[in-house]
Parts: C-alpha cells; structure tokens; sequence
C-alpha cells in the first residue's frame, strides 16, 4: 500500500512539473514544444512499467502493459508528427494517445478497486478518454496549443494526488488503538 501511495504522490509531482513547464513554453521556440509533448507520453510508460513492475510486473498487469507500449510508442509517434506536422500533428497524437491511455488507466482502476483511492483512477480515466476525442476535433479544427493541453495533465496530478492521499488516510484509519 506505502508502495502504491508513492508512486501517486510521485506521478502528480511529475504531472505538477509537467504543467508548469508547459504553461512556461507556451511561447517557446517549436522544438521545445515538441520536446515537451514526446517527454509526457514517454513518462507515462515509464511510470507505467515501474508500476506494474512493483505489482507483479508487466505479464501480471495487462491494463498497465498495453498502456506502456501505447505510450511508449505515442512518444516515438509524437516525434515524428510534430516534427512533419507541428502542432496539429502534435494535438492529435496526443489526442489518440490520451483516449487509449484513459482507458487503459479505467481499466486498472476497475482491477485494483479494492485497494482503495481508485474511484479517483477510474473518474480521471474516463476523463482522459473524453480529452482525448476532444483533443482529436480540435486537431482538425482551431488547434490548441501546449498551454492548452496542460490542464489534462493538471486533472491527472489532481486525481493522483486524491488517490495518494486516500490511501495515506486509509493506512492511518486501518492502524488498530494503542
């Protein structure tokens, strides 16, 4: 459980951080931008692999292996249409990648519902799904930029958060009186 509550804490600081250097680079130069749309999905199938790593790894955890290799591979796909395509190739990469990593997130909410704190998991899963096709419209139409996408990333830091914490004052409840 201490394991699980560390690793959320430690997925909303990194989200947190992610947020504040894209609000920062929203006028950056275009490489600094793309760097920073490739460095989101590689992080999360870092994270990913880590997690399921420590939960009887990646064979043990399908939800948490098919969305390590869909990030891992957003992160390679990402390089390559922003690089041809910019923002708009960018928004939509992240915008496919937003949709199948929810999902996949929803997916080991539901599995690992009863360690607790995962209603939070589920809700920002389902959330991320539905970014996700809004993310996909908006490629085509009038497209954000990085700035614009940071909210997603500032809802996970906010649900992972949630969930640390329930866990953290879920440990404390289950402590039997001295």
């Amino acid at each position: 459980m201490n394991t699980l509550r560390n690793f959320y804490f430690l997925r909303a600081g990194v989200a947190l951080v992610w947020v504040v250097l894209a609000l920062l680079s929203a006028a950056a130069p275009s490489p600094v931008v793309g760097l920073l749309l490739v460095l989101y999905p590689a992080w999360d199938a870092f994270a990913n692999v880590l997690d399921a790593r420590r939960s009887g790894g990646l064979a043990a955890n399908p939800g948490q292996r098919f969305n390590a290799i869909t990030s891992g591979m957003t992160a390679i796909v990402m390089a390559v249409a922003y690089s041809l395509y910019a923002a708009k190739g960018g928004v939509l990469v992240f915008g496919v990648w937003a949709l199948l990593a929810g999902l996949f997130q929803l997916a080991v909410g539901i599995r690992r519902r009863k360690l607790g704190g995962q209603v939070f998991m589920m809700i920002s899963g389902a959330q991320s799904a539905l970014a996700g096709i809004v993310f996909c419209v908006q490629a085509f139409k009038a497209v954000p930029g990085i700035a614009q996408l940071a909210p997603y990333a500032a809802f996970g830091a906010f649900y992972f958060l949630l969930s640390a914490l329930w866990l953290t004052f879920k440990r404390g409840r289950a402590k039997p009186a001295s």
